[in-house]
């Protein structure tokens, strides 16, 4: 089990699960409520994580990727050791928070008429737009760039691995072989969608928040942030279904 692709499967796990565990409920009663109970610190750790936990599963997502292109496309070629996939882990985890720490910095509370709101108090009157610049970043940085590295590496490896059949007198270690490696990826390429289609509207939501301000003034642009907020937090609950319906182990 101690395998490169296994160890990336652990992480992205982990950073999923501690989003559901440490974010999900609270996102939920605060936009239901639209009042925060929690506290400065909790504002700063929740407005800080879940950045930094889909860039962990993002890039969780293109290692195994890069893991697949390398063992599939170039087979000779030496693997990560267990040592180094570590290493990589802990590389990937650190860009996420480095990423992240905008949102912890300027997350503030305020207290309004009635209620305390849990926020992010970009700075103003600068001579760039900070806030405008962060969200495409982030944007370009989990969504847009792993997508399209996993895309070109997947591609790559479903030709290779699918353009040619079984030879019908290959040995019966070189077919299991083969259809282990292809159930692997399938697997993969389902996530990377799923992961693709529940992120896509959160995403489109805030570019749009940044340059079409005036959109956010209709009747039920709250519904549709909820809607959008719960169908990119629902992601979480997909994979552990994905991969007890294509992995055996």
């Amino acid at each position: 089990m101690r395998t490169v692709t296994n160890y990336f499967l652990v992480n992205l796990a982990f950073a999923e699960a501690s989003m559901s565990a440490f974010n999900t409920a609270i996102n939920f009663a605060y936009a239901v409520h639209n009042e925060w109970y929690f506290g400065l610190v909790y504002c700063r750790f929740h407005n800080f994580f879940p950045i930094a936990a889909v860039f962990a599963s993002i890039y969780s997502m293109t290692a195994i990727a890069l893991d697949r292109y390398m063992a599939i496309i170039h087979p000779l070629q030496q693997r990560l050791s267990s040592t180094e996939t570590r290493a990589v882990i802990g590389v990937i985890w650190l860009l996420a928070l480095l990423l992240a720490f905008p949102q912890y910095y300027y997350s503030s509370t305020a207290l309004l008429p009635g209620r305390t709101v849990c926020y992010i108090d970009w700075p103003e009157y600068t001579a760039v737009d900070f806030k405008k610049i962060y969200y495409v970043c982030v944007t370009l940085l989990i969504y847009f760039l792993p997508l399209c590295i996993m895309g070109c590496a997947y591609m790559a490896v479903g030709v290779t691995l699918w353009a040619s059949e079984i030879p019908g007198d290959s040995s019966d270690h070189y077919r299991e072989q083969l259809i282990a490696k292809r159930k692997v990826v399938k697997m993969m390429i389902v996530v990377v969608c799923t992961f693709a289609v529940c992120w896509l509207p959160y995403h489109v939501y805030f570019l749009l928040h940044q340059f079409f301000p005036d959109l956010f003034e209709q009747r039920y642009i709250q519904q549709v942030y909820l809607a959008v907020m719960w169908l990119a937090m629902s992601s979480t609950m997909y994979n552990p279904i994905i991969y007890c319906c294509l992995n055996s182990r």
